[in-house]
């Protein structure tokens, strides 16, 4: 089981507005459950529930007393999480929400932390919790009958938490350990991104080791190998690979916000009024060297933009009689971009007003426009 934070790189729309189910919001934090949760809940009963009427017979009980397992499981995780959160949150960096999900949890922090040693803390609080959580059951465990409910209870939770504590500090990403390695080599370097590139690395190779793990072990013991074991280390490790694999996107994407300028960004633009045709309007554009036409009104105030799909459909014989204005599309005030915006905050307006094109203004002027596909294309690292 997994768990971590996960600073999420520029800001971007949410793309995945239905999380599951909403547990509640503690400390002012969403918290959702998926429904993969009920897969692991079931699997943890079937299985943990055989072992526990072995251990107590309980009959039909044993299987119920499995279920307050897995659900005292993930509550663990919850507090796991809800350690992350409240540090990042602590910091001043904004927590989008926990989910719980198949293979653990995520809190979704939604910037990254501004130094290496604010992002080692956010990354540890949360291991340390879980270790602190399984201290406490087993010194609770200490004055429990091992052979009792509560006992059976106790001990579980202390060996799930001490696991879940410990796998997590694995020196690789996605888990809490990658992000402190990330800390260290970038108090090292001073470069987040090389922190992030070592980290993700990391992440890889212990991929690949909890893959091999089920082989190495029934070859070292000379016992069979055991198919759940390989499944479980496909799955977990697929998990850990891809992870690694977008935490890497994501770092190198992050590294090239603060590059990003809507006066470089900018498309230049010819401004023309709203009755002009089509066709003139282009030819106008083609003579200045722009590349977007901008509709103004009487007053040069802009009041749309041309859309260049709109514009190619309009059949060549008629482009000199279509006006450039039933062509074009509302300039609102969520589209006015300044001139001088750059980095997350230029990132920010965008965010808060997704739209396909913008106006960057220079003062009252018309500076040009600024197409979204070219600031993806600049923060993939296209241009």
């Amino acid at each position: 089981m997994t768990t971590g934070s996960d600073p999420s790189a520029p800001r971007t729309r949410d793309r995945a507005k239905n999380k599951g189910l909403l547990l509640g919001r503690p400390f002012g934090i969403p918290v959702y459950v998926t429904p993969s949760w009920l897969i692991v809940a079931a699997l943890i009963t079937l299985v943990y529930g055989g072992i526990v009427e072995g251990r107590l017979a309980l009959g039909a009980s044993s299987y119920l007393l499995a279920f307050v397992f897995a659900v005292l499981l993930y509550a663990s995780v919850l507090v796991h999480e809800l350690a992350h959160s409240v540090v990042a949150r602590m910091y001043g960096l904004p927590v989008r929400r926990i989910v719980l999900y198949v293979l653990g949890g995520v809190s979704e922090i939604e910037r990254e932390a501004p130094t290496p040693g604010r992002e080692f803390w956010i990354a540890f609080s949360g291991p340390l919790f879980s270790l602190i959580l399984a201290a406490g059951a087993f010194g609770l465990y200490q004055f429990a009958d091992p052979f009792s409910v509560v006992g059976e209870l106790l001990f579980q939770l202390w060996i799930a938490n001490l696991l879940v504590g410990v796998f997590n500090l694995l020196p690789g990403l996605p888990l809490d350990g990658g992000r402190l390695l990330r800390a260290g080599v970038w108090k090292a370097t001073g470069r987040p991104l090389a922190g992030s590139v070592a980290a993700a690395w990391g992440g890889r190779v212990l991929a690949l080791v909890v893959v091999a793990l089920p082989f190495l072990l029934a070859w070292s013991s000379g016992g069979g190998l055991s198919p759940w074991a390989v499944v479980w280390g496909l799955v977990l490790g697929g998990f850990m690979w891809m992870g690694a694999t977008e935490s890497l996107r994501a770092a190198r994407v992050r590294d090239r916000v603060p590059g990003l300028s809507a006066r470089e960004l900018a498309r230049p633009a010819l401004a023309v009024l709203s009755d002009t045709p089509l066709a003139e309007a282009e030819r106008r554009a083609r003579e200045a060297g722009a590349e977007e036409i901008v509709v103004v009104d009487s007053d040069g105030t802009a009041t749309s933009i041309v859309h260049p799909a709109s514009a190619a459909a309009i059949v060549e014989g008629r482009r000199w009689r279509v006006p450039v204005s039933s062509v074009a599309r509302a300039v609102t005030g969520g589209s006015l971009v300044p001139v001088d915006l750059r980095g997350e905050e230029l990132l920010a307006v965008l965010t808060d007003h997704p739209l396909p094109e913008y106006l960057v203004v220079d003062g009252a002027g018309v500076y040009g426009v600024l197409r979204a596909a070219d600031v993806n294309a600049a923060m993939s690292g296209r241009v």
